[in-house]
């Protein structure tokens, strides 16, 4: 990010290190490293909120976009109205129909009984 080189960073610890002196360098270093926290979670903060207004922006451009597309295919192809269900002709009307009551079931013819799974001979296969 600030792009410092290791040599530079050493230079920089000497420097504190003969300016502030041994005794008081822990407590600088505390104090520098809670400024340092304070300003990444500013800038947490901001870039957080920026990226928040940027998603409720692309929300809103993604809803445009969507309202005009739907009023472009409901004007492309507009609502159809519910057809009413046809008339089927009476069963009187039908030929033949006369012949049978309405109310009889087809015949139904009655199963065989089930087969035993024993052999046709009577007895135990050896």
């Amino acid at each position: 990010m600030f792009d410092i080189a290791p040599q530079e960073l050493l230079l920089c610890a000497i420097v504190a290190l003969v300016v502030i002196g041994p005794k008081d360098l822990p407590r600088a270093m505390r104090v520098l490293g809670h400024w340092v926290a304070k300003v990444r979670g500013a800038a947490r903060h901001f870039r957080s909120g920026f990226d928040a207004m940027v998603r409720e922006a692309e929300l809103e451009e993604m809803q445009r976009k969507w309202a005009e597309e739907n009023a472009r295919i409901m004007r492309e192809h507009p609502p159809v109205p519910p057809v009413a269900s046809p008339v089927l002709p009476d069963a009187t009307d039908a030929p033949g129909a006369g012949d049978a009551a309405p109310d009889a079931a087809p015949e139904m013819t009655p199963l065989p009984p089930p087969m035993d799974d024993k052999p046709a001979g009577g007895g135990e296969a050896r």
